[in-house]
């Protein structure tokens, strides 16, 4: 399941770089994360490094993107191809 951000984002600016497959941009208002790229850090962490550093707790999972662990380490697999 990709993650989503939620208007509760204060634009602090500590996600963004703490996403390694490049996911997380800046949106019109607050942040917006790409559910194509996010991964939950599957393939690079344990969790998800945006939830971690987030400091209003709004980066949940987002029910319109349901994935398995196993089509995430898919999806990173496949991303990581991609930058080869």
């Amino acid at each position: 399941m990709a993650l989503i951000i939620t208007d509760e984002c204060i634009n602090c600016d500590v996600c963004e770089p703490e996403c390694p497959n490049d996911a997380i941009s800046q949106g019109d208002e607050i942040y917006v994360i790409d559910p194509n790229k996010c991964t939950e850090c599957v393939g690079h962490y344990d969790t998800p490094q945006c939830v971690e550093v987030c400091p209003v707790d709004c980066i949940p999972k987002d029910p319109a993107h349901v994935e398995s662990k196993e089509q995430l380490q898919a999806k990173y697999e496949k991303l990581t191809a991609a930058k080869g």
